[in-house]
């Protein structure tokens, strides 16, 4: 079983940055397709970002692009999302998502392809 935690999270003015970490223990993340979703209050979770455990392709929302950046750590056991211009609107739970294979095209921000996750990680943004 793989054992997702996310960490990072925090209170950040409009136009602040965050880093959020997704670690894993006793499991190689290198091995898996990692994503990053969110869930604000009253709406459904989103696809945020994915990382490709194939070729470290990498995957944005519209809503995120040019201000959010995947990355895999040095450790591989680590993937963090930089959050640079954060938005009021960017306020959500964050989660990481992992899977043991490749996804292509759309599949990437399906809740459904992914088979572990993390508990989450506040991120509220407001002045």
């Amino acid at each position: 079983q793989v054992q997702l935690v996310e960490s990072g999270g925090d209170l950040v003015q409009p136009g602040g940055s965050l880093r959020l970490s997704c670690a894993a223990s006793r499991f190689t993340l290198d091995y898996y397709t990692i994503g990053w979703f969110r869930q604000a209050p009253g709406k459904e979770r989103e696809g945020v970002s994915c990382i490709s455990r194939s070729d470290g392709t990498t995957y944005y929302a519209d809503s995120v692009k040019g201000r959010f950046t995947i990355s895999r750590g040095n450790t591989k056991n680590t993937v963090y999302l930089q959050m640079n211009s954060l938005k009021p609107e960017d306020t959500a739970v964050y989660y990481c998502a992992a899977v043991g294979r490749s996804l292509y095209g759309t599949n990437w921000y399906m809740i459904a392809s992914y088979g572990h996750w993390g508990q989450g990680t506040q991120v509220t943004v407001s002045s």
